[in-house]
């Protein structure tokens, strides 16, 4: 496999692209090695409906668009993110008991520490940001 591979997906700002961006990213890791049965997978796919959920939810129309990147660097650390145009970051809520929403960071972070990575936010040039997760990539080396 090569040092590092990277894809893409641009996908519009509204509730049907958070499966579509689930089933990309899931199909990317299933070509680099990733069984599609694993816990791995269900943890990615899990973090990627919830920050692709955020980027639909929370940018109130500001953000017509979002994208997902997934890079995997030298078969060591798997990287996705997802990057929208509305400039608020994300927010750490208290999970009241009688909330319906406003947990996607607390599971995203939960489920990232659980699993050896971190979470990061990164502002963009256009005044936007990038949610990212970093993950190990336990995967073993096709050869």
């Amino acid at each position: 496999m090569a040092d590092h591979q990277e894809v893409s997906v641009t996908l519009p700002s509204e509730p049907a692209s958070v499966s579509t961006a689930r089933k990309y990213v899931a199909e990317v890791l299933a070509e680099w090695g990733l069984s599609a049965d694993s816990d791995s997978a269900d943890t990615v796919r899990l973090i990627v409906s919830e920050l692709a959920t955020n980027a639909v939810q929370h940018t109130f129309g500001q953000s017509p668009t979002f994208t997902v990147d997934v890079q995997l660097e030298r078969d060591e650390r798997l990287r996705i993110g997802v990057t929208d145009s509305h400039p608020r970051w994300p927010q750490r809520l208290p999970a009241a008991v009688q909330q319906d929403n406003g947990r996607g960071m607390v599971i995203i972070r939960s489920l990232v520490a659980e699993c050896g990575g971190r979470l990061s936010v990164t502002p963009t040039a256009e005044g936007g940001k990038t949610v990212w997760i970093a993950l190990p990539w336990t995967v073993p080396v096709q050869s």
